[in-house]
């Protein structure tokens, strides 16, 4: 075989030049793509934090324009501390910094003051402009020492859907909301300097390098289906709820009935994911976490199933004496009061307990309890949240007629509110139960993919002819039975009903005569529902009826979202 020594000099020449421009580009990555990152590590060397900085990927609302709004993110800032072995004024120290920030006298001169002590924290954030403004004033034994944290720019806007973060085993997780949910796509591994850059430069070559490779890809931002200010909005409803009737708590969702979009959700009591948390409760979401009896806010769907088997008509009477006696119990109209021979449509516009048992009578026990599971009732929504609660509907296994015949007015079984607002969509919606979502997207890191969250539809419920018989029901409840008619709007139609349940007594396992929850839902454009509304309160005060709390609310967001969205009138 014939030597060539030329042959295998250009052959060598050609790996070690496809070697160098490997180099080269990932080179130009990780000064280039990723050079504020070293800058950053650069710029902090003479200030050393004990550990890495954290690092976390942002979330953002969108408004309806498409625009996106930091609702959490990285803030960089420092960690203001003395070195008390340097400081030569403590009191002259203080003045100074007092100019920019205001300071505890007595906190601080004792801990200036402290014997040899090389580093006491003064304040662990303090933002970036007054730390600059401070180290430009040469104070020895001050100290700035760079960090971040993780930052929400809305404060309590959105708080029980962002959730937060906090330190477990001297690393920052998701501990609530979204923040939980979706932890590992926030996350940010920190580079670990030299073998960092080796891995960066040759990641592609042999695969992963460190460990620390192992959530490269998942590494994205959330953009939410949330509309900041139609949450905005929906959190002052509830602040003027509370300050009127004093509930103990009170919620609520706006939603796309169609695609289970979730452009608002809010619960009071509320927090500040970025300050100190006054109690622990309050990071609950009661929204998806809690279970509550709505009450007559289920006569819908009692109505609806019985309306899609075809056991009753909008038009089908019976006698309403007031009172009805099932396995030897009373059950009565929420007035004692008997109305006589009445429609179906009555049953909706008074809100007959009487009629919504004699729908499910028509539909039969497993019929009703089929229909009600096939409603979502009783089973999670999937919804992208952590702790997401099941409703109970065990009373629906019961062989007595009796838990059957609360149940068809929503007394006896408890859902969540997101349980019960995809049950009622699917009267508006053709009778779909479709998934709600939060995330309508995940943008990746360093590029220009990302991953949208389509809209899932789980199964039809009811036939979209009875959608359209239930919704002109419901249209109808709305402009004559809510307080008489009260808010009927002329070219809008409106699909609505309220519900007011008695609270149950944990020590007695009986019904509180007192204490009511009062719920309250609508969609609209009720020929083509743009939005869904759900509002609920807990134990309001010297107030009886749901119709007299929430209507007006309701109608204060239903009138915002209409001109908000520009929506054209349907009727």
């Amino acid at each position: 075989m014939e030597y060539r020594p030329a042959l295998r000099i250009r052959i060598i020449l050609i790996v070690i030049t496809l070697l160098f421009l490997i180099l080269v580009g990932r080179l130009f990555f990780v000064q280039v793509i990723r050079g504020p990152y070293y800058a950053n590590k650069a710029d902090r060397q003479y200030q050393m934090p004990s550990g890495d900085l954290l690092d976390r990927g942002t979330i953002f609302f969108q408004t309806k324009d498409g625009q996106l709004v930091s609702a959490a993110t990285m803030q960089d800032g420092f960690i203001l501390a003395v070195n008390s072995t340097l400081i030569k004024n403590a009191e002259e120290a203080y003045q100074k910094i007092n100019q920019i920030i205001s300071l505890d006298h007595d906190s601080f001169i004792t801990k200036a003051q402290k014997p040899n002590d090389p580093h006491e924290e003064i304040l662990p954030r303090l933002d970036k402009t007054k730390g600059e403004a401070i180290n430009k004033l040469k104070i020895p034994g001050v100290m700035l020492i760079k960090t971040r944290w993780r930052a929400y720019p809305g404060h309590t806007l959105g708080a029980q859907v962002l959730g937060l973060v906090s330190n477990e085993n001297n690393d920052y997780v998701g501990r609530y909301g979204l923040e939980r949910y979706y932890d590992q796509s926030l996350t940010r591994l920190p580079d670990k300097g030299f073998i960092s850059f080796i891995a960066e430069a040759f990641s592609e070559i042999g695969g992963s390098v460190t460990n620390d490779q192992k959530n490269k890809g998942n590494e994205a931002n959330l953009v939410l289906t949330i509309e900041p200010t139609v949450q905005q909005t929906l959190e002052q409803s509830l602040v003027k709820i509370q300050e009127t009737y004093n509930p103990e708590s009170a919620g609520g969702i706006i939603m796309d009935p169609k695609t289970g979009e979730i452009l608002a959700m809010a619960a009071l009591p509320t927090f500040d994911p970025g300050e100190k948390i006054p109690s622990l409760a309050v990071l609950k979401n009661p929204l998806a976490e809690n279970v509550y009896e709505m009450g007559s806010i289920f006569k819908p769907l009692t109505l609806g199933a019985a309306l899609d088997a075809g056991v009753i008509k909008p038009t089908t009477t019976y006698n309403d004496a007031g009172v009805l006696t099932i396995d030897g119990k009373q059950v009565y109209n929420f007035d004692g009061k008997g109305r006589g021979v009445v429609t179906m449509q009555t049953v909706l516009n008074q809100s007959l307990n009487t009629g919504a048992v004699f729908a499910m009578q028509q539909l039969g026990k497993n019929k009703f309890r089929q229909y009600f599971n096939n409603y979502g009732l009783g089973e999670k929504t999937g919804i992208d949240l952590p702790n997401e609660a099941s409703g109970l509907l065990k009373n629906l296994n019961s062989p007595r007629s009796l838990e059957y015949a609360t149940a068809s007015f929503g007394q006896g079984i408890a859902v969540s509110p997101l349980e019960m607002i995809r049950a009622l969509a699917s009267l508006g919606n053709g009778g779909l139960i479709v998934k709600p979502h939060l995330v309508k997207r995940l943008e990746r890191d360093n590029t220009k993919l990302s991953t949208t969250i389509v809209p899932i539809t789980i199964r039809q419920v009811i036939k979209p002819e009875t959608s359209q018989t239930i919704t002109k029901m419901l249209v109808n409840t709305f402009d004559e039975g809510v307080l008489n008619g009260q808010y009927k709007q002329e070219h809008y139609s409106i699909a609505a009903k309220t519900g007011t349940a008695q609270m149950s007594n944990p020590a007695t396992g009986s019904y509180y005569d007192d204490r009511y929850l009062h719920s309250f839902f609508g969609y609209f454009p009720a020929s083509s529902p743009r939005f869904i509304t759900f509002l609920y309160i807990v134990y309001p005060k010297n107030v009886q009826y749901a119709s007299h709390t929430l209507t007006g609310p309701f109608m204060d967001l239903t009138k915002f979202l209409l001109n908000y969205y520009n929506i054209p009138p349907d009727r």
